[in-house]
């Protein structure tokens, strides 16, 4: 068996897989977000160590832990923990919801050439609020007494790697903002931050095993792979390894990709270092299922119930559109000032119809980012492979392609960060050549949803009014007063 974890946004996800794909079982459990205030999302650390080892645990009842032949792992990533020399945090993590480095990101930014950015990347890489420099640049500055004792800054896999295997590393294909085409560290662009070289992990690809690990109270260990970011994971999990592929993943955040093999790019998109001839172009949203999350709260229901809720809405009827922005938007804005708003209501709005619009207002949100990736990628691919926990939904489902307009091939097994994360280790143990290999022979496709024709006309309708929408909403100027001085400084 293969070990695969996901240390998502919102929970700790693991698997147990067959070298075939089959999954023979597996286990979640959340953990909470907070946000003490305006533009600071955090999450406490060592709920995803407890996470890890409560899932070891669960999953090897009635097991042999023997039979567990390697361990993988991917993670959330923007996400950044400060620690000392022994790894322990000095700080809450800080996520890639988080914005507070915004106007650091926009001061870094301004330093970088379109020429130094074509030479490290081939592209325009957008610096944004969630960069490790700029989240370094704030910590120093409003702590530095703790950036001083500051040894390592993790993201959370390699915090998770660094306490389960004793070993330090990264992949280059996480520390994507500060990595060039060669896959190593940017040495021009870490001179920037004083102090930011020394304090990143040294890198390793993300099949290369890195160390082993005690799996629950058994003297076994087995071997652990450098695993990966979470879009990578899923980019495996939903079954692309080849140019012309594209993936759709449903998460905290939307995620789509599409994989070529030509190096084109286009604003707003992250285009990642060529790996095995993959060119893979990442257009990250900043809410998807977390609209869900807020709009629960605020209606007072469940969030499962959200698709329930929104199907005794009319989709025939006029619209209400909504901008999921709530936290700013990454691909293809990259504007953490942005914020959200539900536009076109009237005194017959209500539950149904603002549960349609969330749903509805995030399948936007994707279109915006896919319109920027096929100018990136040069294609437009004839399906996307689709997957994540927002996947679960029949309906949102069924919205998405319709509002895309592009078939989405849901896959049987829709943690598909965890079977990602089970590829990576498959390969690094050998038990297949390369990853194009392990793919499609660890992948199957359960449903495809075709777009409805008749709905067009309603998304196109929307999506130009989403645009129109976010250009409207930009010069109004709501803007929060500056906060007392003495508060500036909070953790």
């Amino acid at each position: 068996m293969l070990l695969g974890l996901d240390i998502g946004s919102t929970s700790v996800k693991a698997g147990l897989f067959a070298t075939d794909g089959r999954v023979i079982d597996h286990w979640s459990r959340g953990y909470p977000t907070e946000r003490p205030r305006a533009e600071f999302v955090e999450q406490d650390p060592q709920h995803w160590l407890d996470g890890i080892r409560d899932a070891i645990d669960a999953l090897l009842v009635g097991r042999d832990p023997t039979s567990i032949m390697a361990v993988g792992m991917c993670s959330q990533v923007n996400t950044d923990i400060f620690v000392d020399a022994a790894g322990k945090p000095l700080a809450p993590a800080i996520t890639w919801q988080d914005i507070r480095a915004g106007a650091k990101a926009s001061a870094l930014d301004a330093t970088i050439t379109p020429t130094e950015k074509q030479s490290w990347w081939g592209a325009e890489m957008p610096i944004g609020a969630s960069h490790v420099l700029a989240r370094m640049m704030w910590f120093a500055e409003h702590h530095p007494e703790l950036w001083d004792r500051t040894r390592y800054v993790f993201s959370p896999k390699d915090f998770c790697l660094f306490h389960l295997t004793g070993n330090v590393f990264a992949d280059p294909i996480s520390s994507f903002g500060h990595v060039g085409l060669d896959l190593a560290y940017i040495e021009p662009l870490l001179a920037r931050m004083p102090g930011a070289a020394e304090r990143l992990p040294p890198l390793r690809f993300f099949t290369d095993i890195v160390g082993e690990m005690r799996l629950g109270s058994s003297e076994h260990k087995a071997p652990v792979v450098t695993g990966t970011m979470d879009a990578w994971g899923n980019l495996f999990g939903c079954g692309v390894f080849r140019a012309g592929q594209g993936m759709y993943m449903s998460g905290t955040s939307e995620i789509l990709a599409l994989a070529g093999s030509e190096r084109i790019g286009a604003p707003g998109i992250v285009t990642f270092a060529t790996v095995d001839g993959l060119v893979v172009n990442a257009g990250p949203t900043q809410s998807g299922a977390d609209s869900l999350r807020w709009w629960s709260k605020a209606a007072g229901i469940a969030p499962a119930d959200i698709p329930e809720i929104a199907a005794e809405a009319d989709r025939d009827d006029r619209p209400i559109l909504f901008l999921p922005h709530l936290e700013g938007e990454r691909a293809p804005l990259w504007d953490s000032e942005i914020r959200g708003a539900f536009i076109g209501l009237d005194s017959r709005t209500s539950g149904p119809e603002f549960a349609l619009a969330v749903l509805e207002g995030v399948a936007l949100s994707a279109r915006h980012s896919l319109n920027s990736l096929v100018d990136a990628a040069g294609f437009r691919p004839q399906h996307l492979l689709y997957g994540g926990g927002g996947a679960r939904s029949d309906l949102w489902s069924q919205i998405r392609a319709d509002c895309l307009g592009i078939p989405l091939h849901r896959f049987a097994f829709t943690d598909v960060g965890c079977l990602g994360a089970a590829i990576l280790a498959a390969v690094g143990i050998g038990a297949f050549p390369t990853i194009a290999d392990a793919v499609p022979a660890m992948t199957s496709v359960e449903r495809i949803f075709e777009p409805d024709a008749k709905r067009q006309r309603r998304y196109d309708a929307m999506f130009d009014a989403y645009r129109s929408a976010i250009d409207a909403l930009r010069p109004i100027g709501l803007i929060r007063t500056d906060e007392p001085q003495e508060n500036n400084n909070r953790i």
